[in-house]
């Protein structure tokens, strides 16, 4: 005979027992677990706000730290440009140095007996302050150093002479020639202490073209140049024919007046 359970379904223990609660009790799990979710970001995020709120606060620590240093080293910074713009520019100066004791030396060596200069200036550019100077109109020309001389001697042949004989100085590229004039006298220029007892008085330029000068400041320096070759040689040829031709001119006026003192 079959067993017949007489007990209701909703009175019988075990898991086959119906819920009488429905959903809510799954509703009211879920909220709780979405809480507890949302409350974890929320203190993971703030913790993550303060550490990085913590983090800004040392980096601008550090960058006062930092900044108050560099003021503090700033003197050195400004000493260590000074020294070096003060080394560029002695640097600069002793490679623009014109040997002017080597030229005047020099000068010395090859000047014949017979030329008596005047009046002897040089100077690294036109606008550089120089005493004592001839005033020679072929310096305004010449943007190196140059030798301006004004003097006198016997005839016009003996101021070519000089004039070949300046060539030989070490650095002269070429020599200008302002003029020569005979004076009226009849005596030797050279004994007579001064150029107003007769003779070739002369205007002449050496130029040095080839040698570095300092840069434009305001003390009438000029920037370096280097004279092209060609050009100099050019330049000291004209200046070669111009000197001859002007040379022989005179000699043959000096020739023809002459004649006319003796009679």
């Amino acid at each position: 005979m079959r067993p017949v359970n007489l007990i209701p379904p909703e009175e019988r223990p075990g898991s086959r027992r119906p819920l009488r609660s429905g959903p809510l009790a799954y509703i009211v799990v879920g909220a709780l677990a979405a809480a507890v979710i949302a409350i974890t970001a929320l203190v993971l995020t703030e913790n993550s706000i303060s550490e990085k709120k913590s983090e800004v606060t040392q980096l601008q620590a550090e960058q006062a730290q930092i900044t108050a240093k560099a003021q503090a080293l700033s003197a050195y910074t400004q000493f260590d440009t000074v020294s070096e713009q003060r080394l560029a520019t002695v640097t600069e100066l002793a490679d623009s140095r014109f040997d002017w004791p080597r030229i005047l030396h020099e000068l010395s060596l090859v000047i014949p007996a017979n030329v008596q200069l005047t009046s002897l200036a040089g100077n690294v550019a036109p606008g550089a302050a120089a005493t004592g100077g001839g005033g020679v109109g072929l310096r305004s020309g010449i943007a190196g150093p140059a030798l301006e001389m004004v003097g006198c001697t016997t005839n016009q042949a003996a101021v070519a002479s000089f004039i070949e004989a300046l060539k030989d100085i070490d650095g002269v590229t070429r020599v200008g020639f302002q003029g020569s004039s005979m004076g009226t006298g009849g005596g030797n220029a050279t004994t007579a202490g001064n150029c107003e007892g007769g003779g070739a008085q002369f205007q002449l330029v050496a130029a040095f073209d080839a040698a570095p000068v300092a840069s434009v400041e305001a003390g009438g320096e000029v920037a370096p140049e280097t004279a092209d070759p060609e050009a100099s040689a050019e330049s000291g040829a004209e200046t070669t024919s111009s000197e001859s031709s002007e040379s022989s001119s005179s000699e043959s006026s000096s020739s023809s007046e002459e004649p006319e003192e003796a009679s």
